[in-house]
């Protein structure tokens, strides 16, 4: 069961929370980079989120991470539903990218659900995920993320693609697999815009 969002914007969020003592900003824009990966329900929102968007970033995309920082249990207050995260720093840097994937969190057991506008990415993360051993379902789940203002689709392009990830393969070695397959993907898509243009 889903709880109704406590805030129905940043601006609400940061008037009615303290930044630094329940939640924090992590945003690296990579020069020349053309995607973005975002995690708006880090830390303690949907654990390990945060992480695997790092992994899923390494050393050469940009990435943007939204984190709750309350104790155990409390950081339910700090999420937004994603066609309204409006965080500014995040909607100006994923504005300025091409590609944009964000990483959420949802419940069940070692399951993947691709949503997103932007069709050839989300079956380049399917393929890759299944191929790696992943229970990736790309159509007929309940997270599509094809709302416009969803923050996956705030890129330069106005399409992207989230992964609804259930938290046993976000956290532990599993979640080495996820990004090694996520990264494979996202060159994979990047060599064949590459070849397009």
């Amino acid at each position: 069961m889903d709880f109704p969002d406590k805030y129905a914007s940043f601006a609400e969020l940061a008037a009615g929370e303290i930044a630094g003592q329940d939640y924090r900003v992590r945003a690296l824009e990579r020069a020349g980079s053309a995607v973005i990966v975002l995690a708006p329900h880090g830390g303690g929102i949907e654990i390990g989120t945060s992480e695997l968007a790092e992994m899923v970033a390494g050393t050469d995309h940009s990435l943007f991470v939204f984190e709750g920082l309350k104790a155990y249990g409390a950081n339910r207050d700090l999420h937004i539903t994603s066609h309204r995260f409006d965080h500014p720093r995040c909607l100006a840097l994923t504005s300025l990218h091409e590609v944009t994937l964000a990483i959420h969190g949802c419940r069940g057991d070692s399951r993947i659900f691709v949503g997103g506008l932007d069709a050839e990415l989300r079956t380049r993360l399917a393929r890759h995920l299944t191929g790696a051993g992943l229970a990736a379902s790309l159509d007929g789940h309940g997270y599509p993320g094809r709302h416009p203002l969803n923050i996956c689709n705030r890129g330069a392009r106005g399409r992207g693609a989230q992964l609804e990830i259930t938290r046993d393969l976000r956290t532990g070695e599993a979640r080495r697999v996820v990004a090694g397959a996520v990264r494979a993907a996202l060159e994979d898509y990047l060599a064949s815009v590459a070849r397009a243009d």
